[in-house]
């Protein structure tokens, strides 16, 4: 149950809500089947086998969203629309105009819909009420915003806010880079993205390249000209790896593989492994967040 990726939220600290309140009210809002009717359903469930809405552990919790959705490509319905045409055609002697196209195209789309494979996705929830962070595993902003709208659907009160840095990562990674080194307790890695502004948008990736002295100058010519960091790969203590982006986004999280080897130690069946996993990665998480943003010139207050 790695994370992935983090999408990061401020929340007061402390929150004012109790375990058992929250996971009551979490129950509002549970997972069912898609109905065949329906294009999508969502709603929580239990994050750890066998378990509650909410795995509990060190005053950290942890929560996921099911998703399933049903697969109806817009293919296979112009398929069978363009079909019933030639039919509708050949009954009426003209072609069916925009209106009866349009409720030809609803009809198929609810005849087929109870027909279409399903596929289930999830996404977890790492809340700290003690710490006031919300990091969801999510590769997008899109998909963050569907796990907060359901906890605002299911919660009395989720007082979420973005979070924002005294400095642009943005500016900030232009800083790191234009001095061939990371801030304290951070390294560069050899993943970099630059992207000019304007319409056109012109970028420059180094994937999987060493940014030695050469690519270093090469790089300092790329920000005098005016183009800018987009994403920047960097390791953190020698324990976590991860790519920063401009908006503050995580991604490509990956914990060292030493941590997740002391976790398998003492673990004797799946339930302990899973409550090991999930202490050590908020515990590296508690550690590291602070010092990432302390990098970025702290936190800016919440409005």
């Amino acid at each position: 149950m790695w994370f992935k990726n983090l999408q990061l939220y401020h929340l007061p600290t402390p929150w004012d809500i109790d375990l058992a309140r929250f996971e009551e009210q979490l129950a509002r809002g549970p997972f069912s089947k898609c109905p065949g009717s329906q294009p999508l359903s969502r709603g929580w469930t239990p994050p750890c086998p066998d378990g509650g809405l909410v795995f509990a552990l060190d005053r950290q919790w942890l929560i996921a969203l099911t998703v399933e959705q049903r697969l109806l490509p817009s293919s296979v319905i112009n398929e069978e629309v363009a079909a019933r045409v030639v039919t509708i055609e050949q009954q009426q002697g003209y072609a069916p105009g925009r209106r009866q196209l349009k409720e030809l195209r609803e009809r198929v789309s609810e005849e087929l819909l109870p027909r279409a494979f399903t596929r289930q996705r999830r996404s977890f929830v790492w809340l700290d009420p003690v710490g006031g962070w919300c990091g969801i595993d999510a590769a997008s902003t899109a998909k963050a915003d569907e796990v907060i709208e359901h906890l605002r659907h299911c919660l009395d009160e989720f007082p979420l806010q973005p979070l924002h840095t005294q400095r642009s990562p943005q500016s900030t990674m232009a800083a790191w880079l234009a001095e061939g080194e990371g801030p304290a307790g951070f390294s560069i890695d050899r993943d970099c993205e630059l992207k000019a502004a304007g319409d056109e948008r012109a970028a420059v990736r180094y994937v999987r390249h060493p940014l030695g002295d050469e690519i270093a100058a090469e790089i300092r010519a790329h920000l005098a000209a005016g183009k800018l960091p987009s994403r920047l790969a960097l390791t953190w203590s020698d324990r976590i790896s991860f790519v920063l982006t401009e908006k503050l986004e995580i991604k490509r999280l990956a914990f060292l593989d030493l941590l997740k080897e002391d976790a398998e130690k003492n673990a004797a069946s799946a339930d302990e492994q899973f409550a090991a996993d999930f202490a050590l990665m908020t515990g590296e998480l508690r550690r590291f967040l602070p010092q990432l943003l302390a990098a970025l010139g702290g936190e800016q207050p919440p409005s």
